[in-house]
Protein backbone atom coordinates (compact mmCIF):
# COMPACT_ATOMS: atom_id res chain seq x y z
CA UNK A 1 0.00 0.00 0.00
CA UNK A 2 3.25 2.33 -0.22
CA UNK A 3 3.88 4.87 2.44
CA UNK A 4 1.70 8.13 2.07
CA UNK A 5 -0.02 7.26 5.44
CA UNK A 6 0.00 4.01 7.56
CA UNK A 7 -0.49 3.22 11.32
CA UNK A 8 1.65 0.83 12.41
CA UNK A 9 0.49 -1.54 15.87
CA UNK A 10 -0.16 1.99 17.88
CA UNK A 11 -1.34 0.95 21.58
CA UNK A 12 -1.98 3.89 24.43
CA UNK A 13 -3.06 3.01 28.22
CA UNK A 14 -4.88 5.66 30.62
CA UNK A 15 -4.33 4.68 33.70
CA UNK A 16 -4.00 0.76 32.81
CA UNK A 17 -6.56 0.87 30.60
CA UNK A 18 -5.83 0.29 26.93
CA UNK A 19 -7.43 3.11 25.06
CA UNK A 20 -5.67 2.26 21.61
CA UNK A 21 -4.64 -1.51 21.84
CA UNK A 22 -2.44 -2.64 18.77
CA UNK A 23 -3.89 -0.70 16.01
CA UNK A 24 -2.98 -0.59 12.28
CA UNK A 25 -3.92 0.27 9.17
CA UNK A 26 -3.06 2.02 5.81
CA UNK A 27 -4.32 4.66 3.93
CA UNK A 28 -3.96 5.49 0.15
CA UNK A 29 -3.26 8.98 -1.05
CA UNK A 30 -6.12 10.74 -2.26
CA UNK A 31 -9.01 8.63 -0.55
CA UNK A 32 -11.38 9.04 2.23
CA UNK A 33 -10.44 6.52 4.95
CA UNK A 34 -13.16 6.16 7.76
CA UNK A 35 -12.77 5.17 11.16
CA UNK A 36 -16.30 3.93 12.86
CA UNK A 37 -17.10 2.68 16.35
CA UNK A 38 -19.37 3.40 19.63
CA UNK A 39 -18.69 6.07 21.54
CA UNK A 40 -15.30 5.32 23.64
CA UNK A 41 -14.13 3.14 21.35
CA UNK A 42 -10.54 4.68 20.72
CA UNK A 43 -11.02 6.92 17.35
CA UNK A 44 -10.35 10.51 18.51
CA UNK A 45 -7.57 9.03 20.48
CA UNK A 46 -5.86 7.83 17.60
CA UNK A 47 -6.63 11.19 16.17
CA UNK A 48 -4.82 12.91 19.41
CA UNK A 49 -1.83 10.56 18.36
CA UNK A 50 -1.41 11.32 14.44
CA UNK A 51 -1.30 15.23 15.73
CA UNK A 52 1.30 14.53 18.44
CA UNK A 53 -1.63 15.55 21.61
CA UNK A 54 -0.70 12.07 22.69
CA UNK A 55 2.11 10.18 22.48
CA UNK A 56 1.99 6.32 21.87
CA UNK A 57 3.25 3.37 24.22
CA UNK A 58 4.12 1.56 21.11
CA UNK A 59 3.43 1.65 17.49
CA UNK A 60 4.25 4.10 14.79
CA UNK A 61 2.75 6.73 12.60
CA UNK A 62 4.11 7.14 9.06
CA UNK A 63 4.10 10.22 6.73
CA UNK A 64 5.34 9.55 3.52
CA UNK A 65 8.02 7.29 4.78
CA UNK A 66 8.95 8.96 8.00
CA UNK A 67 8.00 7.80 11.55
CA UNK A 68 5.69 11.09 13.04
CA UNK A 69 5.77 9.77 16.77
CA UNK A 70 7.65 11.69 19.12
CA UNK A 71 7.13 15.26 17.16
CA UNK A 72 5.49 17.95 18.83
CA UNK A 73 1.87 19.21 17.07
CA UNK A 74 2.92 22.52 15.17
CA UNK A 75 5.93 20.17 13.32
CA UNK A 76 3.74 17.45 12.75
CA UNK A 77 1.07 20.51 11.05
CA UNK A 78 3.95 21.73 9.27
CA UNK A 79 4.39 18.26 7.63
CA UNK A 80 1.19 18.35 6.24
CA UNK A 81 -1.37 16.99 8.98
CA UNK A 82 -4.35 19.25 9.58
CA UNK A 83 -7.24 18.84 11.82
CA UNK A 84 -10.80 20.05 12.69
CA UNK A 85 -12.42 19.11 16.10
CA UNK A 86 -15.59 18.22 17.53
CA UNK A 87 -16.28 21.33 19.10
CA UNK A 88 -15.76 24.10 16.99
CA UNK A 89 -12.16 25.60 17.31
CA UNK A 90 -12.53 29.58 16.33
CA UNK A 91 -11.88 32.68 17.39
CA UNK A 92 -15.47 34.37 17.25
CA UNK A 93 -14.29 38.04 17.61
CA UNK A 94 -12.37 37.63 14.37
CA UNK A 95 -13.83 37.66 10.70
CA UNK A 96 -14.29 34.78 8.67
CA UNK A 97 -11.10 36.09 6.53
CA UNK A 98 -8.83 36.43 9.44
CA UNK A 99 -9.68 33.03 10.79
CA UNK A 100 -8.76 31.68 7.75
CA UNK A 101 -5.78 33.53 7.17
CA UNK A 102 -4.62 31.87 10.97
CA UNK A 103 -4.82 28.48 9.15
CA UNK A 104 -1.47 29.76 6.96
CA UNK A 105 0.47 30.80 9.51
CA UNK A 106 2.73 27.93 9.82
CA UNK A 107 3.59 29.23 5.74
CA UNK A 108 3.83 33.00 7.10
CA UNK A 109 7.99 33.27 7.68
CA UNK A 110 7.81 36.49 8.78
CA UNK A 111 4.28 35.54 11.37
CA UNK A 112 1.26 35.98 11.54
CA UNK A 113 0.75 39.22 12.86
CA UNK A 114 3.39 40.91 10.71
CA UNK A 115 0.59 42.33 8.70
CA UNK A 116 -0.17 45.12 11.69
CA UNK A 117 3.40 46.56 11.31
CA UNK A 118 3.38 46.74 7.29
CA UNK A 119 3.96 50.66 6.76
CA UNK A 120 5.86 50.49 2.63
CA UNK A 121 4.27 48.12 0.82
CA UNK A 122 7.77 46.78 -0.65
CA UNK A 123 8.59 45.20 2.32
CA UNK A 124 9.02 41.37 2.60
CA UNK A 125 5.92 41.16 5.09
CA UNK A 126 3.81 42.71 2.67
CA UNK A 127 4.80 40.78 -0.04
CA UNK A 128 4.21 37.60 1.98
CA UNK A 129 0.77 38.64 3.15
CA UNK A 130 -0.66 38.98 -0.34
CA UNK A 131 0.23 35.67 -1.15
CA UNK A 132 -1.22 34.37 1.88
CA UNK A 133 -4.39 36.28 1.23
CA UNK A 134 -4.81 35.07 -2.20
CA UNK A 135 -4.66 31.56 -0.83
CA UNK A 136 -7.27 32.33 1.16
CA UNK A 137 -9.39 34.59 -1.21
CA UNK A 138 -9.13 30.87 -3.34
CA UNK A 139 -10.47 29.26 -0.15
CA UNK A 140 -13.19 31.39 0.31
CA UNK A 141 -14.82 30.72 -2.88
CA UNK A 142 -14.39 27.70 -3.04
CA UNK A 143 -16.39 26.50 0.34
CA UNK A 144 -19.01 29.44 -1.28
CA UNK A 145 -18.30 32.08 1.69
CA UNK A 146 -17.75 35.53 -0.20
CA UNK A 147 -21.21 36.80 1.36
CA UNK A 148 -19.73 36.33 5.06
CA UNK A 149 -16.20 36.98 4.52
CA UNK A 150 -16.08 39.73 6.82
CA UNK A 151 -18.32 38.93 9.45
CA UNK A 152 -17.75 37.91 12.70
CA UNK A 153 -17.77 33.80 13.29
CA UNK A 154 -19.92 34.13 16.14
CA UNK A 155 -22.29 35.40 13.93
CA UNK A 156 -22.76 32.74 11.76
CA UNK A 157 -25.04 29.68 11.97
CA UNK A 158 -23.43 26.46 13.09
CA UNK A 159 -23.51 25.10 9.52
CA UNK A 160 -20.92 28.23 8.29
CA UNK A 161 -19.07 28.07 11.35
CA UNK A 162 -18.34 24.60 10.36
CA UNK A 163 -17.05 25.36 6.78
CA UNK A 164 -15.35 28.04 8.18
CA UNK A 165 -13.31 25.60 10.48
CA UNK A 166 -12.51 23.24 7.24
CA UNK A 167 -11.56 26.00 5.62
CA UNK A 168 -8.67 26.96 7.88
CA UNK A 169 -7.73 23.79 7.89
CA UNK A 170 -7.21 23.89 3.91
CA UNK A 171 -5.12 26.93 4.20
CA UNK A 172 -2.68 24.57 6.05
CA UNK A 173 -1.88 23.12 2.41
CA UNK A 174 -2.35 19.96 4.30
CA UNK A 175 -1.51 16.47 2.64
CA UNK A 176 -3.69 14.59 5.33
CA UNK A 177 -7.01 16.39 6.61
CA UNK A 178 -8.36 14.88 9.49
CA UNK A 179 -11.77 15.63 10.27
CA UNK A 180 -13.60 14.45 13.75
CA UNK A 181 -17.64 14.56 14.01
CA UNK A 182 -17.57 16.87 11.15
CA UNK A 183 -21.64 16.57 11.03
CA UNK A 184 -21.89 16.80 14.50
CA UNK A 185 -25.34 19.30 15.22
CA UNK A 186 -25.73 19.76 11.30
CA UNK A 187 -29.12 19.11 10.07
CA UNK A 188 -30.09 16.96 7.22
CA UNK A 189 -29.52 19.16 4.45
CA UNK A 190 -26.14 20.37 5.77
CA UNK A 191 -24.99 17.40 6.35
CA UNK A 192 -25.83 16.57 2.29
CA UNK A 193 -23.88 19.72 1.77
CA UNK A 194 -20.75 18.97 3.91
CA UNK A 195 -21.05 14.94 2.38
CA UNK A 196 -20.29 16.91 -1.39
CA UNK A 197 -17.61 19.37 0.35
CA UNK A 198 -15.79 16.58 1.53
CA UNK A 199 -15.85 15.06 -1.67
CA UNK A 200 -15.06 18.22 -3.50
CA UNK A 201 -11.99 19.05 -0.99
CA UNK A 202 -10.43 15.11 -1.92
CA UNK A 203 -10.78 15.96 -5.40
CA UNK A 204 -10.07 19.75 -6.42
CA UNK A 205 -7.18 19.52 -3.22
CA UNK A 206 -5.91 16.68 -3.86
CA UNK A 207 -5.91 15.60 0.24
CA UNK A 208 -6.31 12.18 1.72
CA UNK A 209 -9.06 12.58 4.35
CA UNK A 210 -9.27 10.73 7.09
CA UNK A 211 -12.99 10.86 9.22
CA UNK A 212 -14.61 10.23 12.27
CA UNK A 213 -18.27 9.87 11.67
CA UNK A 214 -21.74 8.87 13.47
CA UNK A 215 -23.69 9.73 10.93
CA UNK A 216 -23.85 6.26 8.90
CA UNK A 217 -25.01 7.37 5.90
CA UNK A 218 -22.46 9.90 4.99
CA UNK A 219 -20.04 6.89 5.93
CA UNK A 220 -21.68 4.64 3.44
CA UNK A 221 -22.28 7.76 1.12
CA UNK A 222 -18.69 8.80 0.79
CA UNK A 223 -16.07 6.73 1.81
CA UNK A 224 -13.56 4.55 -0.21
CA UNK A 225 -12.42 2.70 3.00
CA UNK A 226 -13.80 2.21 6.52
CA UNK A 227 -12.28 0.31 9.96
CA UNK A 228 -14.29 -0.23 13.45
CA UNK A 229 -13.06 0.38 16.56
CA UNK A 230 -14.53 -1.22 19.69
CA UNK A 231 -12.72 -0.75 22.96
CA UNK A 232 -9.78 0.55 21.66
CA UNK A 233 -9.23 -2.43 18.73
CA UNK A 234 -9.77 -2.83 15.18
CA UNK A 235 -12.82 -5.18 14.84
CA UNK A 236 -13.13 -5.23 11.26
CA UNK A 237 -11.98 -3.17 7.93
CA UNK A 238 -12.92 -3.60 3.91
CA UNK A 239 -15.44 -1.48 1.88
CA UNK A 240 -17.96 -0.08 3.44
CA UNK A 241 -21.02 -2.16 2.49
CA UNK A 242 -18.54 -5.22 4.10
CA UNK A 243 -18.04 -3.42 7.20
CA UNK A 244 -21.36 -2.50 7.90
CA UNK A 245 -22.26 -6.29 7.45
CA UNK A 246 -19.44 -7.66 10.11
CA UNK A 247 -20.77 -9.58 12.36
CA UNK A 248 -18.90 -8.00 15.11
CA UNK A 249 -19.58 -4.46 14.08
CA UNK A 250 -23.20 -5.25 14.22
CA UNK A 251 -22.74 -6.77 17.89
CA UNK A 252 -20.41 -3.60 18.78
CA UNK A 253 -23.58 -1.37 17.69
CA UNK A 254 -26.28 -3.63 19.99
CA UNK A 255 -28.59 -0.94 21.22
CA UNK A 256 -27.89 1.36 18.53
CA UNK A 257 -29.51 -1.22 16.24
CA UNK A 258 -31.47 1.47 13.89
CA UNK A 259 -27.73 3.14 13.24
CA UNK A 260 -27.76 0.95 9.96
CA UNK A 261 -31.11 0.94 8.76
CA UNK A 262 -31.21 3.93 6.27
CA UNK A 263 -27.62 3.87 5.98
Amino acid sequence: MGDHFRVENLSISFGGLKAVDGVSFDVEPNTIFSIIGPNGSGKTTIFNLICGIYHPHSGRIILEGRNIVGLKPDRIARLGIARTFQNIELFGNATVMDNIMLGRHIHMKTGVFSGAFMWWRGSRAAQEEIVHREEVEKIIDFLDLQSVRDQFVSSLPYGKRKLVELGRALALKPKVLLLDEPSAGMNTEEKEDLSIWIKDIREDYKVTILLIEHDMNMIMGISDRVICLNYGRKIAEGLPQEVQKHPEVIEAYLGEEDIFRHA
